[in-house]
C-alpha cells in the first residue's frame, strides 16, 4: 500500500474531492455494466475502459487484494424481450451470445476482469427482499399488480442529479398512469405475461424493475455502504437517482455509494451517437479499421469527465501514436526487462481525478528518453519503467513485432514469401526484381529494414 492521495470528481458534491475509502483494506467499487441484447457499441466500451484505469490505480495504491470491483450484467430487460420478438431467438440464446461478444470485446481492449460480474437473474431473491424492506419502511406501495417506489416518501429525492421534481418529470420518459401517487414514482416489481421471463413473488409472477437490480447486487456483494459507484453520465437520472433513493430507503442511516463518478457523454463527429442519425458504431465495426489498443488510447486522450468525441481520424492518429511507442520497444527487443515501478509522474496524473491526457504526455516523454538512451543498462531500466507505466493505462500489451505485422496470418505469409523472393533476387544480382518487390510492399504500407542478419518488416 503506497501513500498516495487520490482525488475524484464526485457528482453528488459537484466538485473534485479527496478520496478516502470506508476501509482501506477493502476498497469497493460498483460500475453499471451493459444490458446484453446486442453487440457492444462505443459507449459500452468507453465506460469500462475508464473504470479499468481507476481499478488499476486503486490496486496500485491499496494493493490488489484490498480492492473489490463489481460490474454487473443486465440479462432481464424489455430491450431483451424486444430482441426476442424481433429475431425469434430464445432469451437465453440472446443473452449468452451477447454476453460472450461483450467479454471478447473487453479482452481486446485490455480491460481487466472485475472481481465479480453478477447477472441480474442470479439475484432475483435479493431483489424481492429489497422490495419487502421498502414496503415495510413506507417507501413503496402496491398498485395494479405492481410495486412502485414512492418518491414523495424520500425528501432528498433528486439530490444526485440536482433537479427539481418539475425538471425531472420534463427531462425523462416518465410513464403517466392513474395508479401512481406521483408521476415520478418508478417500478420496483411488475407482472410478466405468459412467455415472458418471470419469477414467483409475494406480488405475483413478475420481474424486477431495472433500477432495483443494481441496488440488490451492489448491496449483496459490497455491502449497504461502499466506496465508489460509477457509470456513464446518461445514467445519473433516472437510474442512479433511483438506485440511491431505494437503497437508502431500504437501509436507513446508510449513504449507499460514498462517491459517485460519471463519464462524459460520447459523441460521434460532434453529434450524440444515435441509430436514427446513422452514426451508431459497434466495437466490432470500429476494430475493423484499427487495432483495439488504438481505440483504448483514443478514449484516454480526453479526460473521462468531459464529453468524448469519436472520429475515425482520431482513431487513426491514436494508431500512429502507438506505432511510435511500439517502434521504441522494437528497437530495444534485445534489452531484457528488469523489475520496475511506474513513473511517479504517471501515478500523480492518474491520482488527480484520472488525468489520462497528462499521463499520456508523460508516456510520450518516456518514449523519447528511451529512444535517446545508449548504454544497455539505462535502456533496460527505461524500457521496464515504460512498460510498467503503460500497464497503468492498459497499453503496450502487444509484442512489438506482432503489432507492426498485424493479425492477418495469410497476409503475413504472403509478405514473408515476397521478402524471400526479393532475397533470392538480390542473391542472383537481379536488382530490378528486388527493387520492384520493395516498391510493391511499400505501396501496401510495408517498410523493409535490411541488416547483416536479414530483412525485417513492419506496417506503417
Amino acid at each position: 500500500m503506497t501513500q498516495i492521495q487520490i482525488y475524484l470528481h464526485d457528482t453528488l458534491k459537484q466538485r473534485k474531492i479527496p478520496f478516502t475509502p470506508i476501509d482501506k483494506n477493502n476498497v469497493r467499487m460498483y460500475v453499471c455494466g451493459p444490458t446484453v441484447y446486442d453487440k457492444a457499441h462505443l459507449g459500452n466500451a468507453k465506460t469500462p475502459v475508464v473504470y479499468d484505469v481507476l481499478y488499476r490505480l486503486l490496486c496500485y495504491v491499496y494493493g490488489k487484494e484490498h480492492v473489490t470491483y463489481v460490474s454487473n450484467i443486465t440479462d432481464v430487460d424489455d430491450k431483451i424481450l424486444n430482441k426476442h420478438k424481433e429475431t425469434g431467438k430464445s432469451i437465453h440464446e440472446i443473452t449468452e451470445q451477447t454476453y460472450n461478444w461483450y467479454i471478447e470485446d473487453m479482452a481486446k481492449l485490455n480491460v481487466l476482469a472485475p472481481n465479480y460480474r453478477p447477472r441480474a437473474t442470479e439475484y432475483i431473491a435479493d431483489m424481492i427482499e429489497l422490495v419487502k424492506k421498502l414496503l415495510a419502511n413506507g417507501h413503496a406501495y402496491e398498485a395494479e399488480k405492481q410495486v412502485l417506489f414512492d418518491v414523495d416518501s424520500m425528501p432528498s429525492y433528486g439530490r444526485l442529479s440536482g433537479r427539481s421534481m418539475k425538471e425531472m418529470l420534463a427531462g425523462a420518459r416518465i410513464e403517466v398512469a392513474d395508479y401512481k401517487k406521483n408521476p415520478a414514482d418508478f417500478i420496483l416489481w411488475k407482472p410478466s405475461d405468459a412467455g415472458q421471463p418471470g419469477w414467483d413473488s409475494p406480488w405475483g409472477y413478475g420481474r424486477p424493475g431495472w433500477h432495483l437490480e443494481c441496488s440488490a447486487m451492489s448491496s449483496k456483494l459490497l455491502g449497504n455502504d461502499f466506496d465508489i459507484h460509477g457509470g456513464g453520465s446518461d445514467l445519473i437520472f433516472p437510474h442512479h437517482e433511483n438506485e440511491l433513493a431505494q437503497s437508502c430507503g431500504a437501509f436507513p442511516n446508510t449513504k449507499f455509494a460514498h462517491y459517485w463518478v460519471h463519464t462524459g457523454m460520447l459523441m460521434i463527429d460532434g453529434v450524440k451517437m444515435s441509430k436514427s442519425l446513422g452514426n451508431f458504431y459497434t466495437v466490432e465495426e470500429v476494430l475493423q479499421k484499427e487495432p483495439a489498443e488504438a481505440l483504448r488510447l483514443l478514449f484516454l486522450t480526453t479526460h473521462y469527465h468531459q464529453p468524448f468525441n469519436f472520429t475515425f481520424e482520431g482513431l487513426h492518429n491514436a494508431k500512429a501514436i502507438l506505432d511510435k511507442f511500439y517502434n521504441a520497444l522494437l528497437k530495444n527487443t534485445d534489452v531484457p526487462t528488469v523489475e520496475a515501478q511506474p513513473n511517479p509522474k504517471i501515478i500523480e496524473a492518474l491520482a488527480d481525478d484520472l488525468n489520462t491526457p497528462l499521463a499520456l504526455s508523460y508516456l510520450h516523454e518516456m518514449v523519447n528518453t528511451l529512444n535517446k538512451a545508449e548504454n544497455t543498462q539505462e535502456r533496460a531500466k527505461l524500457k521496464s519503467e515504460l512498460l510498467a507505466s503503460a500497464y497503468m493505462l492498459g497499453l503496450l500489451y502487444n509484442n512489438p513485432e506482432a503489432w507492426f505485422k498485424g493479425e492477418n496470418n495469410e497476409e503475413t505469409a504472403e509478405i514473408e514469401t515476397l521478402i524471400q523472393k526479393r532475397a533470392d533476387a538480390k542473391k542472383n544480382k537481379d536488382w530490378a526484381t528486388a527493387d520492384a518487390i520493395r516498391n510493391i510492399l511499400k505501396e501496401r504500407g510495408i517498410v523493409l529494414e535490411d541488416s547483416p542478419t536479414g530483412t525485417t518488416w513492419k506496417k506503417i
